[in-house]
């Protein structure tokens, strides 16, 4: 009987319990899954609580994916590259084994057959998700990346940090309102929430004249997954772009993390028939 959850702050849009729950069922495990709403002060009560109620793992959101880092005893390396973790398996010893399952959700939802092996790539934000982005993308051979941020300022930390991590690519920002010609890139990412559902779900956070420029080939990359076809997706697709939507890079990074905690590997496609009857 496995015990786990997801910590975060707000929750109220959480599917990760129906998934999670779905992915147990698929490997004949049974389990609870809690959604334990957790304001950044309140993290440290929640950990005291996690260790104390025989936890065996848990789901890491907004705000708490860089703070939870410091209660760590051991992080993999993609939670060391990308600055931040998402899953934490709890040990025998009540230690902390943090991951980032993310990066592997981002990545895998992008086709084997897609080609970006020394190509540009544009993405459009620069908080914690742009981070998961840069590390599934610099895996797929890209090699020049273009920030679009609200706040060039606010964005140097995220700037500098991969800078360090990827000296082999070249990066660059540039202020979203004012978006130079996308047409260069083979694939543009949002990772903002702009168009989530209860966040300016009606807009995008490109004009339609900047998708009336990118090339035929361009893939659209939306990491938001409510709902499944945001606004951005849909004008895409309208222009006969390939697409590719956040469910799946949500599905993805439940996959891994059921599979850290659990050592085996659930059904994916049961879980997003779960998602999508959940949104």
């Amino acid at each position: 009987m496995y015990k786990l959850g997801i910590i975060g702050y707000p929750l109220g849009h959480s599917i990760s319990a129906v998934i999670q729950k779905a992915g147990l069922e698929s490997i004949g495990l049974g389990g609870e899954y809690d959604v334990m709403e957790t304001p950044p002060e309140e993290l440290i009560n929640r950990i005291k609580y996690i260790k104390a109620n025989g936890y065996n793992g848990f789901n890491v959101t907004i705000p708490l994916k860089v703070p939870m880092s410091l209660f760590l005893e051991d992080i993999d390396d993609y939670a060391n590259i990308a600055g931040c973790v998402n899953t934490v398996k709890v040990m025998e010893d009540k230690s902390f084994h943090g991951y980032n399952t993310d990066i592997y959700g981002f990545k895998k939802a992008i086709p084997a057959e897609i080609d970006l092996n020394g190509k540009t790539a544009s993405i459009l934000g620069t908080g914690g998700a742009s981070r998961a982005a840069v590390v599934g993308l610099a895996e797929r051979g890209i090699k020049n990346i273009d920030f679009y941020s609200r706040n060039i300022i606010n964005s140097k930390q995220t700037l500098d940090y991969v800078r360090a991590k990827f000296p082999d690519i070249t990066f660059n920002v540039y202020q979203i309102q004012n978006i130079r010609s996308l047409s260069g890139s083979a694939i543009v990412v949002n990772a903002t929430p702009i168009g989530m559902k209860g966040f300016m779900a009606d807009q995008m956070p490109l004009e339609r004249e900047d998708l009336d420029k990118l090339s035929p080939e361009t893939i659209v990359y939306d990491i938001v997954y409510n709902p499944v076809k945001t606004v951005l997706i849909q004008e895409a697709q309208k222009r006969g772009l390939r697409t590719i939507g956040g469910l799946d890079m949500l599905i993805y990074q439940a996959e891994r993390a059921l599979e850290i905690w659990t050592g085996r590997t659930p059904d994916v496609k049961l879980m997003k028939i779960a998602a999508l009857e959940a949104l």
